[in-house]
């Protein structure tokens, strides 16, 4: 495969997935907190770095969430789901050192 075609497929899944995100959490109110910064543009390996880092700031914001159930790839798991204005408290709270993760904070904490 040429350079250039790989370059342009891998946008185009970053922005697929970005956007499904976004539109996920807007159809439903909420998302979980690795959805969220899936949303703000984030790979999902980074996002759960980010999103394992927002949860242990949530109490510090007293968001709570809303609890359900996630279903992937067969399995159900337990998770909170949030709301923008929620997660843009948390991630005020948030003081990432990574340039990529305060450009991410900042996304989420302008999302609300």
């Amino acid at each position: 495969m040429m350079h250039s075609n790989r370059t342009r497929r891998a946008t185009l899944k970053a922005r697929t997935r970005t956007s499904r995100a976004a539109a996920k959490i807007r159809r439903n109110g909420t998302g979980t907190l690795a959805a969220h910064c899936i949303a703000a543009g984030l790979a999902p390996k980074e996002a759960r770095t980010v999103a394992s880092s927002l949860r242990k700031n949530a109490s510090k914001a007293a968001a709570t969430g809303v609890e359900g159930i996630s279903y992937t790839k067969g399995r159900a798991r337990h998770c909170t789901r949030y709301t923008p204005a929620e997660v843009a408290a948390i991630a005020v709270i948030y003081r990432p050192r990574k340039p990529a993760y305060r450009t991410a904070a900042a996304r989420l904490a302008l999302a609300a």
